[in-house]
């Protein structure tokens, strides 16, 4: 049947909106598509051809610049150097034995270096690039880019490398770099992305690795396209990273070389310190060694020189080292017994050359005794009885609390490694560390700072500042970082009688300047400079029976290793303190003859800043001084030399 007209004109115009509804819809669906096709294709058509071949965009980490170290003056301590080296990266080398093989017809590689670069591109991710050959000349690096096309994957790069200009002055303070060890990963809880980076160099010991960091900075980025071949044909962009902070420290270059030099062929440490503000001047362990050997790792040779060194370069004496501190220790007892009202300035103590404590007896260093003695004369002489009689009275405990009032006994907070707290025993210490009672002859030898009690140069140097001062004044390495100040540590008052300081000051004034005193010979003829000290020696063991037996009586008869250490300790100058120093010499025998002239000649350095004129020296040494300072001058320009050579 034949549908109405009406009906086919309804069909029809629903038909024509249908059409231009999906229409218009499929129009601006390929309107939308052609605008984002040109955008691709057109706009961005540079970025998405190098996105779309992703193995072609390498991100590299740029490692940032290490902070420097500087003394105190603002003269360079550590710096970084340029280095060239040779990169490789495995997934771009394709042959890599190959590629390996090419290379080592243009440079010379090191055995160890390639042992330990294949060992690094077998484990490491292929996108690595591992160092192949370190500190390589300029010509090589020429040789290499020439050559590019036939080594895929290899690069040459510019690095920087640490180096110490000061070479063994300051390698127990500042320590040493080198390159990341799987031990070093293992003690750090997240790795910073640089350390994963083979041959990376992070502090190892010492202020480098104490404030690591602080030094280390942090890493860049840079985009590069590669070739097929692996070699880089453009940097797409960089993001350049953050330099490490610049410490700069309290010490003194001069001061420090002079020291390192003054104690030349001895296996000896001495600490400078300011008393005002508790500055560490100078911080000396000898013998020292070249820590630019340990950059990029030091060689067997090298390292079994320095184990097998009966001297023991590599221990940090100054604040690692703890000995008995023998006589040195005396002013602690003397100060303990004051403070608790045992004994009066004025009153004497017989000293017959020893004193019988519990069926024993406890000599003094002078068999034939002292007679009758009091404070002043005690320390003038270095009278042991005296102090046996002090100690047991005051008894154990207050002279353990008196001397680590005056800084011994405590881990002082330095950035540097392995600062030993060294000993202050009591009878706590003893029933929990030994299970043991403490006995009477303990006090007696712990009076003059034998038996249990240990302590370091860096100590003892504290103590004596504390001791010119009256203040708990602390040392301070760093000075600032980055031009921010550090706070000084001038400390608070001790609280102790100036009265009882007075005397047990003016008592090392006449060690140094009274004819009797131990360190007569050892003392200072400027009176502006005059200075106040206590000679100490440390028995290591006695004299057995059967060496007696053979006629040996004196240090000098014995082995090296077996000889008394000889300590000294002083401030100057006495009327206004401004350096108190701590020496100590291992095997030295006794502190007047060894300790006090070595003390007394970094004091007058440190004081002048510059070499004493003779005048301030006692006119029996002015010949063999002039002599001195004329070698050690000379060994320091030497030095100079030759750290400029390595440089």
């Amino acid at each position: 049947m034949k549908r109405p007209t009406r009906d086919n004109t309804e069909s029809q115009r629903r038909i024509t909106r249908r059409g231009l509804v999906l229409g218009g819809g499929m129009a601006g669906f390929v309107g939308l598509l052609g605008l984002r096709m040109r955008y691709l294709q057109v706009d961005q058509a540079d970025q998405f051809r190098l996105l779309a071949d992703e193995n072609r965009i390498n991100i590299h980490l740029i490692p940032p610049s290490r902070g420097r170290i500087f003394d105190r003056e603002g003269r360079v301590i550590a710096e970084n150097i340029p280095s060239y080296r040779i990169n490789i990266i495995r997934e771009q080398a394709g042959d890599l034995e190959d590629v390996i093989a090419r290379l080592s017809k243009l440079v010379r590689l090191n055995p160890e270096e390639l042992k330990k670069a294949r060992e690094d591109l077998a484990k490491l991710r292929g996108d690595t690039p591992v160092t192949v050959a370190d500190r390589v000349s300029w010509e090589d690096i020429s040789r290499v880019a020439v050559n590019a096309p036939a080594l895929p994957g290899v690069t040459p790069e510019v690095g920087l490398s640490r180096h110490y200009p000061m070479g063994e002055d300051y390698s127990h303070v500042v320590g040493y770099v080198g390159p990341v060890s799987d031990r070093d990963l293992e003690r750090i809880d997240a790795p910073d992305a640089l350390l994963l980076i083979p041959r990376f160099q992070i502090g190892k010991i010492g202020l480098e690795r104490r404030r690591e960091d602080t030094l280390r900075g942090k890493a860049g980025t840079k985009r590069v396209e590669v070739n097929a071949a692996g070699r880089v044909m453009r940097e797409l962009d960089r993001v350049e990273g953050e330099a490490g902070a610049d410490i700069q420290l309290t010490l003194d270059n001069a001061l420090q070389s002079y020291i390192t030099a003054r104690l030349e062929g001895e296996s000896a440490a001495a600490v400078v310190m300011d008393c005002d503000t508790g500055d560490l001047l100078a911080c000396s362990s000898t013998p020292g060694y070249d820590p630019n050997l340990f950059v990029r790792g030091i060689s067997q040779a090298d390292y079994s020189a320095l184990l097998d060194n009966k001297y023991r370069p590599l221990p940090n004496k100054a604040v690692q080292g703890v000995y008995p501190p023998g006589s040195t220790f005396k002013m602690v007892t003397a100060l303990a017994a004051l403070e608790d009202g045992q004994v009066d300035p004025n009153e004497t103590v017989y000293c017959p050359g020893f004193l019988k404590v519990a069926n024993r007896r406890f000599h003094c260093w002078k068999r034939a005794g002292h007679g009758n003695v009091d404070l002043h004369r005690s320390l003038r002489e270095s009278c042991d009885v005296y102090y046996y009689d002090l100690a047991l009275r005051v008894g154990i405990d207050k002279i353990a609390e008196m001397a680590k009032r005056l800084g011994l006994g405590l881990e002082h907070d330095l950035p540097m490694t392995s600062v030993a707290g060294g000993l202050i025993p009591n009878k706590l210490w003893k029933a929990t560390s030994r299970g043991e009672d403490w006995r009477i002859g303990d006090t007696a030898n712990a009076a003059i700072g034998q038996g249990y009690v240990l302590s370091s140069p860096l100590q003892l140097a504290v103590m004596t500042a504390r001791l010119a001062t009256g203040r708990s004044v602390s040392p301070r390495l760093v000075r600032s970082v980055d031009g921010v100040e550090e706070p000084p540590n001038r400390g608070e008052p001790l609280g102790l009688n100036e009265n009882t300081l007075r005397e047990i000051r003016q008592a090392m004034y006449a060690v140094s300047n009274n004819r009797r005193g131990t360190a007569y010979g050892s003392r200072i003829i400027e009176d502006a400079f005059r200075m106040a000290g206590k000679t100490g020696t440390s028995q290591v063991r006695n004299i057995t029976a059967a060496e007696r037996a053979r006629g040996v009586f004196r240090n000098e008869d014995l082995p090296w290793e077996r000889r008394d250490h000889a300590l000294y300790v002083n401030f100057a100058p006495f009327e206004a303190p401004k350096v108190a120093v701590a020496v100590i010499v291992e095997h030295g025998g006794g502190g007047s003859k060894t300790a006090a002239p070595i003390a007394r000649d970094i004091t007058l350095q440190a004081l002048y800043g510059d070499d004493p004129p003779l005048d301030a020296y006692p006119s029996k040494d002015r010949d063999r001084i002039k002599t001195q300072q004329e070698q050690l001058r000379s060994r320091l320009d030497r030095r100079g030399s030759e750290d400029s050579d390595r440089a």
